[in-house]
């Protein structure tokens, strides 16, 4: 009777032991772009503003001047585009964005207002949002006020 006992409890012990293996269905890790997609849409469209953030221009500190600047990032399949609000002619009302390289770490908005067409490094996480981009001096008689270096640190919406 003890070795019939003996043999059920190490057939249970090793039943129990093997039947605690990892899951036959890992989760597949994520690739560099789709962290970088993340980053700026969340998991399909994202909110950023400036309220509680800051913006210079040429180091000198220009938040005032975008109070309510908006941007929103979105991502669907292989679709990303952008919306803004209170931009103040830097950022077009809308348009496509895409990676510059494949570092995804920058991208490149289109339109035709002075950020568009220019490489936007990006760097954060969580609810902060940093844009870091150069609008060169026009050279077909547009504004030159809008020229130089621009740093957004923007808050998740």
């Amino acid at each position: 009777m003890k070795r019939l006992f003996l043999y059920t409890f190490i057939l249970f012990s090793f039943m129990t032991i093997f039947s605690c293996g990892g899951s036959d269905d890992p989760t597949p890790s994520k690739t560099p772009e789709q962290i970088a997609i993340e980053k700026l849409a969340g998991d399909g469209s994202k909110t950023w503003i400036v309220t509680g953030g800051s913006v210079t221009h040429n180091g000198q500190n220009e938040t005032s001047d975008f109070t309510d600047f908006e941007i929103t990032f979105s991502s669907s399949g292989s679709s990303k585009s952008y919306a803004t609000s209170n931009a103040n002619q830097l950022f077009d009302a809308s348009g496509n964005w895409s990676f510059a390289g494949s570092n995804f770490d920058k991208i490149i908005l289109s339109g035709s207002q002075p950020a568009a067409g220019q490489e936007i490094s990006f760097s954060g996480a969580g609810t902060n949002l940093r844009l870091e981009f150069n609008v060169p001096t026009p050279t077909n008689g547009r504004v030159t006020a809008l020229a130089g270096d621009y740093r957004f640190d923007l808050k998740a919406q």
